[in-house]
């Protein structure tokens, strides 16, 4: 089995400029105990420093679980200055400190798609430097662009020629990206129990995480892998298939202090509704239910894009909502609800619970799922709104000075049939009510986010639509469609004013069709909607087998 060890130890074996991975999925996955340790050793002793610290999806806790100091979890222990010099991931949100330190320009940082960098460690495992991807061409991703760099410290070691993906215009008559993976030494991975002959399970977990393809990636490159479970049990205590990580791969484990404060999600502790132990009504209070505002009326306009049988992600922040809009309705069972975690089914929980499913059916690895999405199996994607340009492109990654990250977008955005972003149609304090079946613009928000240039572009919409795949931009006050000839706005709100709430309100001028737009469904904008079932039982069904 693996050695015992302490919290401490393990932060001992943590050496300056190593390489630290971890997965992770929010605050779900992070060895709480050994990044205490590791903070504390650093402090103490300014040691280890000018580590590169990778993971995919988050590594923290947002700030929903600080303390009255402010501090949080995860990726917060070990963020000071000095301590990091390269960050590699997906999504910095989760940790406020973290993404403040890569604004501002603490330690170099690269910001990379969350599947393909889960499929550039599991090339790793076998033995490879990395893999050739699709996903990221056209985007800051792509090395004729930023090539990934968040701030100016990681542009600076590019043009000293380090570099983390690599653009290839020609093989085999085609262009990719190659992605280069890291020298792993040490992987850092959480579990729930682990048998005494080393074999690991995480049944607590609220997701599958990547943890296997991360411990064999960091053997592969000669590294450490070191985890943190809540018990030692006897060999044949855990049943095989809930082995997660197999004990040949594993060279350390650390024992929680405190499992009983073991977090679920970015929400907060343990919750057995989202690990499938327990189920809940989705009829009842117990799910999600959404205030009668703007953001209700942007679900309600999204849910109507849907088509019975579609294998649909809905992605973090408001697209969220959508499930719970579904659930409401009553259709929640029309189509397969999929997140980037490895969730499948169910109803997506929202807000810091984001990845999580009540009711959930499957719980696949992540990059399993991303193998779906890359593939183009997703009929239909939904994102968030933060900054368009007249183009189409789409900045997700930094928004007003906020360093937030790409997370899947990329590739569920690639591969996804069909897609949907949503979300206010300004930022910063906007306030709505409806009033007698018109939208009322209360506050208007302080950003503008139809921009004529963007900072970062990380969606190629114009190829997007070249390839046949409807997409639609579905704000409160209006929706627009982008067309090979570029955004058209299709419907305004009842109750806006074209000219003041719209257009005065963009940097730029949509294509406005001849007649002017059309009047959003006047049925969403009633409290008591109910008419998403017979809407949905209208159209033809995809994916279902009569």
């Amino acid at each position: 089995m693996a050695k015992l060890i302490t919290a401490r130890d393990a932060a001992e074996m943590i050496q300056d400029g190593d390489a630290v991975i971890c997965a992770t999925f929010g605050a779900s996955g992070v060895p709480e105990d050994i990044y205490m340790e590791l903070e504390k050793r650093f402090l103490e002793t300014g040691h280890p420093r000018s580590l590169t610290y990778t993971h995919a999806a988050g590594s923290g806790s947002f700030a929903a679980l600080a303390d009255e100091n402010g501090f949080c979890r995860g990726e917060d222990h070990i963020c000071h200055t000095g301590m990091i010099k390269r960050w590699i991931a997906s999504h910095s949100a989760c940790s406020d400190f973290c993404a403040k330190q890569i604004a501002d320009n603490v330690y170099a940082a690269w910001c990379l798609p969350l599947g393909t960098m889960i499929h550039m460690w599991r090339e790793q495992a076998r033995g490879l430097k990395g893999c050739l991807s699709k996903v990221g061409l056209g985007t800051y991703v792509d090395p004729r662009f930023d090539g990934g760099a968040i701030n100016q410290k990681a542009k600076d070691l590019i043009n000293e020629g380090e570099t983390y993906v690599e653009y290839i215009p020609d093989f085999r008559g085609e262009e990719f990206l190659f992605y280069k993976g890291l020298d792993i030494d040490v992987a850092l991975l959480r579990g729930t129990k682990m048998d005494k002959h080393g074999n690991m399970s995480i049944e607590k977990e609220p997701y599958n995480f990547e943890s296997l393809t991360v411990a064999q990636a960091a053997k592969a490159c000669g590294g450490k892998v070191i985890v943190q479970v809540e018990e030692i049990v006897e060999v044949g205590e855990i049943h095989p298939k809930l082995v997660k990580v197999p004990g040949f791969y594993i060279d350390y484990v650390v024992i929680e202090k405190d499992p009983s404060k073991k977090v679920s999600t970015v929400g907060g502790l343990y919750n057995p509704a989202f690990t499938g132990e327990t189920r809940i009504d989705l009829s009842n209070d117990s799910a999600d239910v959404m205030p009668f505002d703007g953001i209700k009326i942007i679900c309600r306009r999204a849910a109507m894009q849907i088509q019975k049988g579609m294998r649909a992600n809905f992605g973090l922040g408001m697209p969220q909502q959508i499930g719970s809009i579904m659930a409401e309705e009553g259709v929640s069972d029309y189509v397969t609800m999929l997140s980037e975690s490895g969730s499948v089914g169910g109803v997506p929980a929202s807000g810091v619970n984001f990845g999580a499913h009540y009711n959930i059916e499957a719980s696949c690895d992540q990059g399993d799922h991303f193998n779906f999405f890359d593939a183009g199996g997703l009929d239909i994607g939904a994102f968030g709104l933060a900054e368009v340009d007249s183009k189409g492109g789409m900045n997700v990654a930094i928004l007003n000075g906020s360093v937030k990250g790409v997370g899947g977008f990329m590739n569920i955005s690639a591969g996804a049939k069909a897609a949907l972003v949503v979300g206010t149609f300004t930022a910063g304090g906007i306030k709505t009510a409806v009033e007698d079946g018109k939208l009322k613009i209360l506050k208007e928000g302080k950003f503008k986010k139809f921009v004529a240039k963007l900072p970062q572009n990380a969606f190629d919409a114009v190829g997007f639509v070249k390839s046949g795949k409807p997409l639609y931009y579905i704000t409160e006050r209006a929706v627009f469609q982008m067309t090979p000839e570029g955004l058209v706005l299709i419907e305004i709100a009842p109750g806006i004013d074209l000219q003041t709430q719209v257009l005065d309100l963009m940097e730029f001028t949509p294509i406005i069709p001849e007649g002017g737009p059309k009047l959003m469904p006047a049925e969403i904008f009633q409290e008591k909607w109910g008419g998403l079932k017979a809407l949905l039982d209208s159209k033809p069904a995809v994916n279902v087998i009569e």
